[in-house]
């Protein structure tokens, strides 16, 4: 009887065991069913599930992703990936919290599904295939998304014409996954190395989160808008809201929140105040209270918020070297800075850049990133056909002679110059137009060559009161740089002997056309933030001369799929055109 007992129980023991496995195999082959039949559709489709109970994605079309997605379950055998047992892993549980706060890093959490993770979590009780499949191409999608975003951007710069190379800097997304976010122990620390890895970028996510909590107290607040004036409010003049104006000025600290001032009328508090804010805002900073500074105060910091979130989405476009460029010009801001080999600001200079668009034409000058080969001192102008015959053939027309008297000479397509054409040549192009080497040239003396297809430069120019301006759209879609001479002695530092001397020498006595090239090529960036935070730490705010973010705001607002794909860069300018 022994002997049959044990074997009666063996038997037994071995139909369970082989029950349990015959289950889990079951479940594995169902949810493996199912993630292929959700991959395979390029977006979570509400027949596959009851959406009342499971949530769907809140943006279900992850068809710019498919591939990854795909890539990421062909290569673990269409395994789940982020619960065990139908719970969620530490790793799913650490990103769902960072989905809760992208809006911390310029974000938009709902994009991410921020608020659909709770009932997705309750729905895995008694681990349904449905709802824990569901809930493992969730998180995939949300993953892949929300790091490239981070690492990227979410649009790409080419949709805009701009030529900045993120694909270059794009990852491998199903490997990284798998290799480092399925199994992620930190994932904060995990989401931090995707972000660009530097100080600006940094002191922009710190800005943004400040002036989120600004946005909130403003609309809690409740407060209005200052009261327009017709003239500008001098020191000690009367200004009926002056209370108001007061604290308006201290929300971002303009005035010192701890101030007991209590004005009646515009006193030196709140006028040092404005002088302050003015400062910030690229903006005459005179102290005084006129109609333009009181409609930058009524601006909502809603709108602050939403220039720190353009400016992260542009930083985090930059690949390497441009990251830690040797130069850059922020367009909006009109400034040129330059940095040492060490990251460190080495100087600010201002800048003259492209007209913005008006019904007639447009000169806005591109955002594009390139590296400086070579400078030309004393360059001549060759000045594009649809301008000669714009603006200087009318003058031929009433004086032959005009060309002569203002620089220009005629050449032919050689270079050869020519003292026989009519008007008419001129304005058919059959003779090309040029401008001689000289202070009068309107490349001014040097000219700093980074090549690019939108024949886009820096260069000197004889029109210095323009750089007396605070708002300086003026050029065709080149920049002009304030002090020439000095950067062309920073950039040509350690090439030779080039110093300040030799450099004005070049430009005032030296050969014309000369062409200079570097031995080593420097990164150039020119960039487009109507937000950053400056040398002292102030966060600056900046008019969308350009329209920049309105462009990019527009697209984001459409949602993902957001326009990955390279786009061909349309130049909006020809060759010369630039000045």
């Amino acid at each position: 009887m022994k002997p049959s007992l044990c074997s009666a129980s063996a038997v037994c023991i071995l139909a369970a065991l082989l029950s349990v496995v015959g289950c889990r195999n079951h479940r594995e082959t169902q949810y493996a069913k199912n993630l292929q039949q959700l991959v395979a559709k390029k977006t979570l489709a509400p027949e596959k599930v009851n959406t009342s109970q499971v949530p769907n994605l809140r943006w279900p079309n992850f068809s710019d992703y498919a591939p990854a997605v795909q890539a990421f379950y062909e290569n673990r055998g269409y395994a789940v990936a982020w619960t065990q047992d139908g719970v969620p892993t530490a790793a799913a549980k650490g990103f769902i919290d960072a989905f809760q706060h992208a809006d911390a890093k310029g974000l938009i959490s709902g994009d991410y599904d921020a608020s659909r993770w709770v009932l997705r979590e309750k729905q895995l009780t008694g681990k349904p295939a449905d709802a824990i499949s569901l809930f493992d191409v969730a998180m995939t999608v949300n993953v892949m998304r929300f790091v490239s975003d981070l690492h990227i951007g979410r649009v790409n710069p080419s949709h805009f014409s701009f030529a900045i190379p993120v694909e270059e800097k794009k990852y491998n997304l199903a490997k990284w996954v798998e290799d480092k976010a399925v199994n992620a122990t930190d994932v904060p620390e995990l989401i931090a190395s995707v972000e660009p890895d530097s100080d600006e970028y940094r002191q922009t996510e710190a800005a943004l989160v400040r002036y989120q909590a600004l946005a909130k107290q403003q609309e809690t607040d409740d407060a209005k808008p200052l009261p327009m004036v017709k003239a500008g409010v001098s020191k000690g003049d009367p200004y009926p809201a002056a209370k108001e104006l007061l604290a308006r000025l201290q929300l971002e600290g303009d005035v010192a929140a701890d101030s007991d001032d209590q004005p009646r009328h515009f006193d030196a508090t709140l006028s040092a105040g404005v002088k302050h804010y003015q400062e910030r805002h690229g903006m005459v900073a005179d102290g005084e209270l006129g109609p333009a500074t009181i409609r930058s105060l009524n601006v909502p910091i809603s709108r602050r918020v939403a220039q720190l979130e353009d400016s992260l989405e542009r930083w985090r476009w930059l690949p390497e070297p441009y990251l830690h460029p040797r130069l850059m010009v922020n367009l909006p801001e009109f400034m040129l800075r330059g940095y040492a080999a060490d990251g460190k600001l080495d100087f600010t200079m201002r800048v003259v850049d492209g007209h913005a668009k008006t019904k007639d034409d447009d000169h806005s000058t591109p955002v594009f990133v390139r590296m400086m080969r070579y400078l030309i001192f004393r360059p001549y102008w060759n000045v594009p056909v649809d301008i000669a015959k714009k603006e200087l053939v009318p003058h031929i027309e009433q004086n032959p002679e005009y060309l002569g008297t203002k620089d220009f000479e005629a050449t032919n397509h050689k270079g050869v110059v020519q003292t026989a054409y009519t008007a008419k040549d001129v304005a058919q192009g059959r003779v090309y137009v040029r401008q001689r080497p000289g202070p009068k040239n309107s490349l001014g003396l040097v000219k700093f060559m980074f090549p690019n297809q939108y024949d886009v430069y820096m260069h000197s120019t004889p029109e210095t009161y323009l750089f007396q301006r605070m708002r300086r759209d003026y050029s065709h879609g080149c920049v002009r740089v304030q002090k020439a001479d000095d950067l062309a002695a920073w950039v040509l530092n350690g090439q030779g002997d080039w110093d300040l001397d030799k450099v004005q020498d070049a430009m005032n006595e030296g050969p014309d056309n000369h062409t200079v090239v570097l031995k080593t090529p420097l990164p150039v960036v020119i960039f487009y933030l109507t937000a950053r935070v400056d040398e002292s730490g102030e966060v600056d705010f900046f008019d969308d001369v350009y329209k920049y973010d309105a462009d990019l705001e527009g697209v984001l607002a459409k949602g993902p799929p957001y326009p990955v794909k390279p786009e061909p860069i349309v130049s909006k300018t020809k060759e010369g055109d630039t000045l």
